[in-house]
């Protein structure tokens, strides 16, 4: 309470003393002697500023030192009423003229001393030695521009893309267009650009850093506004531009009700559940308000990690391997699951090629018995995780997935609807490419690239995941769906960025040759006529037509231990050609 009548103290002794020099001003301006009206006047324009001021609008609480544009209208809101009453009552004794001059007085001496007050505790003391450039002169430029007041940094100007901005100013600080900044920075030099554009689309973040990465010592973007906390400064939220950034795309625009209607209240086994897709598939089906998810992994650790972090979900835990049959089958008869996804599998394609029966144990005879069960406990929809790998596959592991594709559209699925989704990489998964750049960087270097024309397709793991449930959702029977991966990314020109990004362009960059099964470019196509569905980011890929029975002969032939299982792959998959590469 001693702080609060501090402030009402104060309060009332600045409203005293910037009265007083108004009232006397005026009265002298006006040339009215300085006598009982004055005295009248005075006391009475005290007491009832007092009276709005510390009692019905409680002004004493703004801080002054924090002073926003509310801060001065609530000046003009606070005064004007007293204004309208002493004209009221004084203006057969007064001249309006005089009341209306000391009003406009007032609130002018009020806001300069409330700048004043606002300029000298926010004013810094550390020295400007740093340019800096903010691109985005909306809110969230202008909130940025101001948190820079009180360090090493100084805003020199604004770029806006939007012409009603342009050749205007922000405290003093001229809005450029993106052609002027380019003619700007051929005479002068910026330490820092912000991209200040919370609710742009990625396409134009990528744009502006690839025009302006060269100009700049550094560049900094703020996180998309469902990440900007209210209670958090945006400075501290400014994060340095990542190669995540410059790869991922704009998100998609999903039928979220028919997400919805296939996940929610749903029973669901996830296989594969502690990895990569597998994770976020749990994440997804969450969100969707799943009504028990069964998680399945055959590491334990995995396993742990994705349960902890789902504690509050309906989970059940398994500790079990696809492959083993008689396990997995009391996992359906206990649980009943009415929808699967199928995420288990090996998927690194070196460590494949060194261990191929183990791979096509785990991966095509762990799918087999996966989709057999679901068959035979009429799960309502079984969805498999392809790979872009399955597409004319060089590699073992591409080729036990194209399997397990062939063995999905032609087996006989009586009431359940079974689907397989294909894609390229997923950016930050395990053994991808983007976590071995940022451990090599870590280490010193060097960036290793097997081959200068390398090309990899690349998306989110959240929007690869999304798109396997809007997948799920659409599927019939037997559809092999292959979703729009965009345009394919250079590895060593992903590489190079990284660099850039690391700010270590000193690293080097070693070609090490391709590995054993690995392609140039991948495809996600087999049949360039593939079928478009009604979402722009997933079509139908053409069935391809195998007698079952046969297939499932040659599946028994490669569990056995003396087959070549490479001749039989081939035998299966006529277009796999399999390359060790040196």
């Amino acid at each position: 309470m001693l702080i609060l009548r501090d402030k009402r103290l104060l309060n009332f002794l600045v409203v005293i003393f910037l009265s007083f020099i108004t009232i006397s001003w005026t009265f002298y301006i006006f040339k009215k002697p300085i006598g009982l009206c004055f005295f009248y006047f005075f006391v009475f324009m005290v007491c009832l500023r007092c009276l709005f001021s510390l009692l019905l609008f409680r002004d004493y609480i703004a801080s002054w030192s924090k002073s926003t544009q509310k801060t001065f209208l609530r000046k003009i809101f606070v005064n004007t009423p007293v204004f309208i009453i002493v004209a009221a009552l004084f203006y057969q004794k007064i001249p309006f003229a005089m009341i209306f001059s000391e009003f406009l007085f007032y609130l002018l001496l009020t806001n300069i001393s409330v700048y004043s007050y606002w300029y000298l505790t926010n004013r810094s003391f550390i020295a400007k030695t740093k340019n800096v450039v903010i691109y985005g002169a909306g809110s969230a430029g202008t909130k940025i521009a101001q948190e820079f007041a009180g360090t090493e940094y100084k805003v020199k100007c604004f770029v806006d893309d939007k012409e009603s901005l342009q050749k205007r100013s922000i405290d003093g600080r001229k809005v450029l267009s993106r052609a002027q900044l380019k003619q700007k920075l051929l005479s002068h030099k910026f330490d820092l650009l912000v991209i200040a554009l919370p609710s742009t689309a990625n396409k134009v973040i990528k744009e502006i850093y690839k025009d302006l990465d060269k100009d700049f010592k550094q560049i900094k973007i703020m996180p998309s506004l469902e990440n900007i906390l209210q209670d958090k400064s945006f400075m501290s939220q400014l994060k340095p531009v990542s190669v995540y950034d410059l790869l991922s795309r704009d998100s998609k625009n999903l039928d979220t009700q028919s997400i919805s209607n296939f996940i929610e209240n749903k029973t669901i086994l996830v296989t594969g559940a502690g990895g990569s897709i597998g994770s976020e598939i749990v994440r997804q089906c969450i969100k969707y308000k799943a009504k028990q998810l069964i998680l399945l992994d055959h590491s334990e650790f995995n396993l742990y990690k994705i349960t902890e972090e789902c504690e509050s979900a309906n989970i059940k835990s398994v500790l079990c391997s696809v492959c083993d049959k008689k396990d997995l089958e009391k996992v359906f008869e206990k649980h009943s699951p009415q929808i699967v996804f199928h995420a288990a599998a090996y998927k690194h394609v070196p460590i494949v090629e060194e261990n191929i029966s183990k791979a096509i144990h785990n991966n095509i005879l762990g799918t087999k018995i996966a989709i057999d069960l679901a068959i035979e406990y009429e799960v309502e929809a079984f969805i498999f995780v392809s790979t872009d790998k399955a597409v004319r596959p060089t590699n073992v592991m591409g080729a036990t997935k194209r399997i397990c594709e062939l063995y999905l559209q032609n087996v006989d699925s009586k009431k359940t609807k079974l689907a397989a989704v294909r894609f390229g990489n997923v950016l930050g998964s395990s053994g991808s490419v983007i976590p071995k750049f940022e451990r090599q960087i870590r280490n010193g270097g060097p960036l290793t690239v097997t081959h200068p024309e390398i090309t990899r397709y690349f998306m989110l793991i959240p929007e690869a995941c999304e798109l396997v449930l809007q997948a799920g959702a659409i599927a019939e029977n037997s559809e092999v769906f292959v979703l729009d991966m965009g345009k394919p990314v250079k590895i060593i020109e992903l590489a190079k960025q990284f660099k850039k990004l690391a700010g270590r362009e000193d690293i080097e960059i070693k070609i090490t040759g391709l590995r054993p099964g690995e392609k140039l470019y991948e495809e996600l196509l087999i049949d360039e006529n593939d079928v478009r569905t009604d979402y722009k980011d997933i079509f139908i890929g053409r069935k391809t037509f195998y007698d079952i029975n046969i297939l499932k002969a040659d599946i028994n032939l490669l569990m056995e231990e003396s087959s070549d299982k490479v001749e039989i792959l081939k035998k299966i998959v006529p277009e796999f050609e399999r390359r060790l590469n040196n």
